[in-house]
């Protein structure tokens, strides 16, 4: 007779787990109205401890994890106001706090990372369908791929320094969810 391992005791290293990591952390600084990093250093103790609340990560996908939730903290006016112009008719505050926080981890890879669209696309519809309400999965998929078309089919701006890039945002966001099709979730609790 052989013994299984606890599929929960393995860290594992995909770039999907640090995504939801990175969410999960996202999610808690966002309700409880704390800083990021704060909330990552405490999210990697209680992982570290065992906790299950987040997954458990190797340290590659650990370091991916970081990077995401400090490039989000370092951009997220940017993020919020590129969302913001994507979400015609939508605002923070009639959006479910899972939904944007979502949508906040995607338009960053999106537009900062060089990361392919799709695959990002696609984990956080994952992350949405686990986390978010009956049309979460709809919803930011509806708001990605719109706001996906619009960065591919903006201008390529000339290479720009640090300071100058983050003064000018995201490229190409008149994307909206309804020229996706897609309608927005209803407020959920």
């Amino acid at each position: 007779m052989t013994r299984r391992r606890e599929k929960a005791a393995q860290p594992v290293g995909t770039r999907r787990a640090a995504r939801e990591f990175a969410f999960r952390v996202l999610f808690e600084a966002d309700r409880g109205d704390l800083p990021l990093d704060t909330v990552f250093t405490r999210a990697e103790g209680q992982m570290r401890d065992g906790d299950d609340t987040f997954p458990r990560l190797n340290e590659e996908a650990l370091t991916f994890a970081r990077e995401l939730v400090d490039g989000i903290g370092a951009h997220r006016a940017d993020i919020d106001e590129t969302l913001q112009r994507t979400i015609r008719g939508w605002s923070f505050g009639q959006m479910a706090q899972t939904d944007l926080n979502v949508l906040r981890l995607a338009t960053f890879e999106m537009g900062y990372t060089g990361e392919p669209h799709p695959p990002v696309i696609e984990s956080a519809v994952r992350i949405a369908r686990k986390f978010g309400g009956d049309d979460s999965g709809r919803f930011v998929n509806g708001v990605l791929a719109g706001l996906s078309r619009s960065m591919k089919t903006a201008p390529v701006a000339p290479q720009l320094d640090e300071q100058e890039s983050e003064e000018q945002g995201l490229p190409g966001q008149e994307a909206s969810a309804q020229e996706a099709g897609e309608s927005g979730p209803e407020e959920r609790g």
